[in-house]
């Protein structure tokens, strides 16, 4: 298997919330930004997208908790294709959130798509752009989504 795409961060003060560990639109947000790296190295920058008239919109949100990050205390946020609808318009992308010693601290899986910024409704991406997105590590319960049909739950559930 293709080891996922991986990107390393120090949590900072502004991630924390009143319990003294990383809130949860941090993990939010460092998921978001993972996935727009991984896109910029693939060749589509913001301004490719802006250019296209095409962006990535997401459409659900769920995050699973299994350890605390605290301040200053590095960790790794990795991308996986969790599912994929026959032409790329919708699709569920899983970000595992790493301590530096490997254990997991959280899982975000996002359902989303790409939003046509003109006509406001989600299409299918450009070839090279799909070919991006089909070139992520797949998880274990990888599915192909129905066409037409609502999203599964993450996770095949």
């Amino acid at each position: 298997m293709p080891e996922r795409f991986a990107r390393t961060f120090q949590a900072g003060w502004g991630d924390m919330d009143f319990n003294a560990h990383m809130r949860n639109t941090a993990f939010l947000d460092r998921a978001g930004d993972v996935r727009m790296m991984y896109f910029q190295a693939r060749g589509f920058p913001a301004a490719e997208f802006s250019r296209l008239r095409i962006g990535p919109v997401v459409r659900r949100d769920e995050i699973e908790y299994f350890r605390e990050i605290h301040l200053l205390e590095p960790y790794t946020v990795t991308l996986a294709l969790d599912g994929l609808a026959p032409d790329g318009s919708r699709m569920w992308l899983v970000n595992e959130f790493l301590l530096a010693d490997g254990r997991p601290a959280a899982r975000v899986r996002s359902a989303g798509g790409w939003l046509d910024l003109d006509a406001r409704r989600l299409v299918a991406p450009p070839a090279p752009l799909l070919a991006a997105l089909m070139a992520l590590p797949r998880t274990d319960d990888f599915a192909m989504l129905a066409v037409g049909a609502p999203p599964r739950a993450p996770g095949g559930a």
